[in-house]
């Protein structure tokens, strides 16, 4: 068998993991919203037409804010012709996903769906087709008290209460030819900067996300960011990173392997905003949300020319297998491991779209393998995330070169006495018992060893057997005078709980 080890200590302290670093995204694209969240009519939808069984599911999920309304759709989207008896709301063409959009779901919808599961709202404002005046005048109907035309139109909708929104998106992947009103670098930095000014004078509160690059593989990626962040970085606390990966040509260990390019990419941006940091002599540090990462079968979507005007239509609806939960996993380790830069981090999508829950209309919902991944990351990453470096066998990756076969990161909540060890194994070809220093931490209990794994790396959850895939105890783990000992399954996401406090 394969061996790897790792050192754990409460002095190799990254930092504090932010609760929002387990978010999620709900773009009005396919069937995210209508027949996932949202489906009037049906046996679990409560009287504003949320669907209750989407609702616990996502609080199962751990979801601690969500994304809302776009993605692509914002940069077409009319953020009034969601608010206000629903009756009266216009129908619209969305241009981003060629769909016919009723708007029967709508701010109003997003804010009372956002209390029921619990999150915290995090709003796009539109700066592709529109700018920085319907931008202060949302920001003006969600968030002032009363007494001015949008904020008594907010209380007549039916909210007397501001919304109390914090965290804003400046538009969304406006380098991208594919967005609607796309600018170059220079114009949406100084779109950005004038909007942030205008916002934070109406609500000094709140924290902007600036965008940035699309992908890693944009030909502008680096200079945009550069050139962005010149014109707007003492105006802004974030800005944003987007990743998807998917499985090319089955090459199954480059997809195994596809974190070391969001570290990689992390890395790139990180450098990035300092170099402007230092250029502009700013007292900032600024912080990462990366508000779009997934797996996406990017192959298979015949892209937006073809799609037909429908209203929420099937689409990108992959049903993820064990692999694909694995590799999900991995990008939460990365996420976990850059806790001091990352803050934000949104799964996308919620439901249906790439999504970890799904649903029929009129039928169940069910939870794909890549929910289970996101759920326990979300639960047992508390406290401090800590520096974790494997020393670990290598697997030869035509994408990567050579990669550590045991991807890992740790958290410690020191108030309460919990430690929590996440782990992957990318090695198809067999388990790796890894050994674990604890004996920094003192006296230790192990309370559970989860793993996500199975026979056949292509196996999926769906409607016919939603449970196919589960987290299930694993075997092969024990702790003796400060060392922890775990047989990582092939293929595998594990979870090791432990605890400082005697067991009750």
């Amino acid at each position: 068998m394969k061996t790897a080890r790792l050192t754990l200590d409460p002095a190799f302290r990254i930092g504090a993991i932010d609760r929002r670093l387990f978010g999620s995204f709900v773009e009005h694209m396919g069937r995210c919203v209508y027949t996932g969240i949202y489906e009037p009519g049906h046996p679990e939808a409560d009287d504003l037409g949320l669907r209750q069984d989407v609702a616990q599911l996502t609080r199962e999920l751990g979801v601690s804010v969500v994304r809302y309304p776009g993605g692509n759709f914002v940069s077409n989207h009319r953020w009034e012709d969601g608010v206000g008896p629903r009756e009266t709301r216009p129908t619209r063409l969305d241009l981003a996903w060629r769909s016919i959009e009723t708007n029967q779901f709508g701010l109003g919808e997003y804010m009372a769906w956002i209390r029921q599961v619990g999150a915290e709202p995090m709003l796009a404002v539109n700066l592709g087709t529109r700018g920085l005046a319907e931008a202060i005048e949302l920001l003006e109907y969600c968030n002032y008290p009363g007494g001015t035309q949008l904020s008594d139109l907010r209380v007549k909708h039916g909210d007397a209460d501001p919304y109390g929104v914090k965290l804003w998106c400046l538009g969304n992947e406006m380098d991208g030819p594919w967005q609607i009103g796309h600018l170059t670098a220079y114009e949406y930095g100084r779109r950005a900067a004038e909007t942030a000014n205008a916002m934070r004078r109406l609500d000094p509160t709140i924290e902007l996300v600036a965008c940035g690059s699309s992908n890693r593989q944009m030909s502008t990626f680096g200079a945009w960011e550069a050139t962005v962040l010149e014109q707007c970085y003492d105006l802004v606390d974030y800005v944003s990173m987007h990743a998807y990966y998917e499985e090319h040509d089955g090459d199954l260990d480059s997809f195994l392997a596809s974190a070391v390019d969001m570290d990689a990419f992390i890395d790139e941006v990180i450098a990035t905003a300092d170099h402007v940091k230092a250029k502009l002599r700013s007292k900032k540090r600024l912080r990462i949300s990366f508000d779009e990462w997934n797996v996406w079968y990017q192959k298979r979507f015949p892209g937006e020319a073809v799609l037909e005007w429908q209203h929420a239509p099937r689409l990108i609806e992959d049903e993820f297998s064990v692999a694909d939960a694995v590799v999900v996993g991995s990008y939460l380790i990365s996420l976990l491991s850059h806790a001091d830069r990352v803050a934000v981090g949104c799964q996308a999508q919620l439901a249906n779209t790439i999504a970890p829950i799904r649903t029929e209309p009129g039928g169940p919902a069910w939870r794909q393998t890549t929910f289970y991944p996101f759920a326990q990351a979300a639960r047992f990453a508390r406290g401090d995330a800590l520096r974790v470096e494997a020393v670990s066998p290598q697997m030869d990756t035509a994408a990567y070169g050579p990669v550590p076969v045991v991807h890992a990161a740790a958290s410690y909540d020191a108030e309460n006495g919990r430690i929590a060890l996440f782990v992957v194994n990318r090695d198809r070809t067999g388990p790796v018992e890894l050994s674990v220093d604890v004996r920094s931490f003192g006296p230790l209990r192990i309370d559970s060893h989860l793993v996500l794994a199975d026979s056949d790396v292509r196996a999926t959850n769906n409607q016919a057997e939603p449970r196919r895939v589960v987290p299930r105890d694993g075997s092969g783990s024990g702790l003796d005078s400060g060392k922890l000992t775990v047989t990582l399954p092939p293929t595998s996401w594990n979870v090791i709980e432990l605890a400082t406090a005697p067991a009750v």
